[in-house]
C-alpha cells in the first residue's frame, strides 16, 4: 500500500499568517493539492490519504474528501512532528508499504508526477523525490523499512536528510514542469506564481 500523507500543519511563520488559508487562483492554497491527491487515489486502488493538519477547516475538508485528517498540535515545533503524527496514525506498515509525502504549498503539483512516483515503489525503491531539472523537491517517496529514520528527526528537519543519507538508492522522477516545485513561503509568492 502507499500511504500519501498531506502535511498540511506548518506555522507559515515567514507568511505571517496561516497561508494555507489563503486564496490563490480562486480557493484556499491547501485546497489544490488535496485536490490533486484526491483524484490520484481515486484512480488507482493502492493508494490512502491522510492529512496531517492543525486546521479545524483543513481537516473538515479533507474528511469530506474521503481522506484521512489527523491533528498534530505539535507540528507548530517544525516538520518533523507532522511527519511523525503522519506515520503513527497509520498503525503497523507492512514491509512493502511505501510513505509519500506531500507539502500543502505546492499549487501546481500534478497528478502525473504522483502517480509516477508511486509506480516507482512498485518497481522497489528505497527512497525517491520529485526534481525539475537539478532542482529536487516535493513530493517524495520512502519505503515503509524507512519509517524509524522518518520518526527519529527533530525540529524542522524533514525528510530531505534520510534521501541524503540513502542518495545512492534514491530515484529522481521529473517533474512535468518546473512550476509543480513552486511553493509559496512569502505573501510575495502568490502574485509571482500567478
Amino acid at each position: 500500500m502507499k500511504h500519501i500523507l498531506y502535511l498540511a500543519a506548518g506555522s507559515s511563520r515567514r507568511f505571517g499568517g496561516n497561508k494555507l488559508l489563503t486564496p490563490v487562483n480562486g480557493m484556499p492554497l491547501y485546497r489544490h493539492g488535496l485536490l490533486t491527491l484526491r483524484d490520484v487515489c481515486r484512480s488507482r486502488c493502492d493508494c490512502t490519504l491522510t492529512v496531517i493538519t492543525r486546521s479545524q477547516e483543513i481537516a473538515d475538508d479533507a474528511r469530506t474528501l474521503g481522506a484521512k485528517a489527523v491533528f498534530s498540535p505539535e507540528s507548530e515545533k517544525g516538520i518533523a512532528y507532522s511527519i511523525r503524527a503522519g506515520i503513527r496514525s497509520l498503525g503497523s506498515l507492512a514491509e512493502g508499504d511505501y510513505l509519500l509525502f506531500a507539502v500543502a504549498d505546492q499549487p501546481y503539483l500534478s497528478p502525473d508526477t504522483v502517480c509516477r512516483l508511486t509506480d516507482a515503489a512498485d518497481q522497489g525503491v528505497l527512497c525517491a523525490t520529485a526534481a525539475f531539472g537539478d532542482q529536487a523537491g516535493n513530493p517524495t517517496l520512502f519505503s515503509a523499512v524507512l519509517a524509524e529514520e522518518l520518526c527519529s528527526l527533530e525540529g524542522d528537519t524533514g525528510g530531505r536528510k534520510i534521501l541524503k543519507r540513502h542518495a545512492d538508492a534514491c530515484a529522481v522522477i521529473p517533474c512535468t514542469n518546473e512550476r509543480e516545485l513552486w511553493d509559496i513561503d512569502i505573501r510575495d509568492d502568490i502574485a509571482a506564481i500567478k
